[in-house]
């Protein structure tokens, strides 16, 4: 049984991941990663970063303008923070790895505004239902494979009944400056029509709030 992506667009995917990891510790931070650490966490804030410089990286941001590349959920798990998020697949990650793994530690946290302790076991409950679904390569909508926006936008869409951020179509974006990293993703194709939610549209909706940016 083979780990990597069949495609050969799903493999370049999976190096750029393995990039931004090993990257990482260039852009520590301490003054923001003890800022992200000790801020007054609960279980359900929505957590934002700025992956290190690639490809992925630099079309994420450029295409839906903004700094933030990634987003996961903030649990508690066995007393110690982690964040549910969908990269490579679908996991549990601690917190200060996560933190450290952004680009400069930059990180931003956000809160529903009707965000309850009672609501806490229905959002855990949705995101366990994702774990250890693969990364969505091709950001489909279906639940088949998850993104990191997606992973968000659902759990909270199923556990809260509330629809945080606005899903937009690739070709409502900022794709043109990106056409060619595109195309060599999909194997020469443009989906303009493709939907999909980023992690700025979340931070967008009026049902949350910033605790941390």
């Amino acid at each position: 049984m083979t780990i990597l992506p069949p495609t050969r667009a799903g493999r370049i995917r999976l190096a750029i991941l393995l990039a931004i990891f090993f990257g990482a510790a260039a852009f520590f931070r301490p003054d923001r990663f003890l800022a992200a650490m000790f801020y007054d966490k609960r279980e359900g804030d929505i957590v934002f970063q700025s992956l290190p410089a690639g490809p992925l990286t630099e079309a994420i941001e450029g295409i839906s303008e903004s700094p933030w590349s990634h987003c996961g959920v903030l649990v508690r798990e066995r007393g110690k923070w982690m964040v549910a998020e969908a990269i490579s697949d679908v996991h549990l990650t601690p917190l200060d790895q996560w933190v450290m793994r952004s680009r400069h530690c930059r990180f931003a946290a956000y809160r529903v505004n009707t965000m309850s302790i009672e609501a806490v076991p229905k959002l855990r409950r949705e995101l366990d239902a994702f774990m250890g679904k693969p990364y969505d390569y091709n950001y489909a909508p279906d639940d088949s494979e998850i993104y990191c926006s997606e992973l968000v936008f659902k759990a909270f869409e199923r556990a809260l009944g509330i629809r945080v951020g606005k899903w937009d179509r690739l070709g409502n974006l900022n794709w043109k400056p990106f056409e060619k990293f595109i195309r060599s993703m999909e194997s020469g194709g443009l989906p303009l029509e493709r939907e999909m939610i980023t992690p700025v549209a979340l931070t967008r909706s009026p049902l949350v709030h910033a605790v941390v940016r």
